[in-house]
């Protein structure tokens, strides 16, 4: 068996029912045995409803942002895909953008948004 491919996701409040519903329709790509999904607390619990299995960091505020960041920095976690709300405030905004600091300074695929993440998704199934 090769060896795990990390991916995290994290989604703001307002973005939750949409990565749940892009994760649910790359439920195929997501379940091959190669793929490990880890996720910020709260946004892990959302996934788990639908039946993948994740592994649940804390919640983005509490740190969990934080806790994915170190996870690409020691080279554990190849992609992040992290659907960010452009339309409010975070109060971890600092959290939020270190992570997206280390995912360029470690050279880690980033996708902000369903469009960028589903091209991401659809790389991992070439051959």
């Amino acid at each position: 068996m090769t060896k795990k491919y990390e991916i995290a996701v994290i989604a703001h409040d307002g973005k939750k029912a949409e990565m749940v519903q892009f994760l649910n329709k790359n439920k195929e790509i997501l379940l091959k045995e190669n793929i490990k999904l880890i996720a910020t607390g709260t946004t892990g619990g959302k996934v788990e409803n639908v039946g993948i299995k994740v592994k649940k960091m804390l919640s983005g505020p509490l740190g969990g942002d934080a806790q994915i960041a170190a996870r690409v920095a020691e080279g554990k976690t190849k992609m992040v895909l992290f659907f960010k709300d452009p339309n409010s405030s975070h109060p971890h905004e600092p959290d939020i953008s270190m992570l997206i600091r280390i995912c360029d300074v470690h050279n880690v695929p980033l996708a902000t948004n369903e469009a960028s993440a589903q091209m991401l998704l659809n790389a991992l199934t070439l051959d």
